[in-house]
């Protein structure tokens, strides 16, 4: 349940990448909820690369970067084939806080604004000044309703409870009701980038 980001890591970024493809392929419901970055599936190679160097970086992992920014970006795949749905929360400041420099986030928060209109995405930006009726937490994913990854500084919780899942999937649900969607998310993504000067 509780492994070590330096464990998995150990040989680099790109083996951890290419080992969660198979469940990504499977998995019908995908709800994420991100307080940190853009989501993995949505980061664009340039900013998936600022990320990934500064992850490695700091956990002083093997630099395999390009392949592991290669084996993410692929994922992304599954946004455009197979009958997958993807429910995806992210806080405003997740589209200020500069991973890269003004370009990489200009490119990636554009990138955002073009993935929100696929059919299978829907896509929501909790507003900064929202009145919270639940707190930020650490980032989340729900696999279907059968598993959910949590992403700490020092590890991957992986939780199959289905108490704590369905206390996740509770938590997503408050959050979603404080999240605005289309041309509301679609306005903060575009302040974001005139801010970016």
């Amino acid at each position: 349940m509780y492994v070590e980001w330096k464990r998995l890591q150990k040989t680099g970024l790109r083996q951890l990448q290419v080992s969660k493809i198979k469940m990504y392929e499977q998995v019908k419901h995908f709800r994420v909820y991100c307080s940190n970055v853009i989501p993995g599936l949505f980061q664009t190679p340039a900013y998936a690369e600022a990320l990934l160097s500064s992850i490695a970086a700091f956990r002083e992992a093997p630099n395999d970067v390009a392949q592991a920014v290669a084996a993410r970006v692929a994922r992304a795949r599954l946004l455009h084939e197979g009958n997958h749905r993807f429910a995806v929360l992210v806080e405003e400041w997740v589209l200020r806080s500069r991973i890269g420099n003004a370009e990489v986030m200009a490119g990636q928060l554009g990138h955002l604004l073009a993935v929100m209109s696929l059919p299978s995405v829907s896509l929501g930006v909790i507003p900064q000044d929202a009145q919270r009726l639940m707190w930020p937490v650490e980032a989340f994913n729900i696999f279907d309703d059968s598993l959910v990854q949590v992403e700490l500084l020092t590890a991957e919780i992986n939780v199959s409870q289905p108490s704590e899942i369905a206390q996740y999937v509770r938590g997503f649900n408050h959050m979603s009701e404080l999240a605005v969607y289309g041309t509301a998310a679609r306005q903060l993504i575009a302040a974001a980038i005139s801010e970016l000067g």
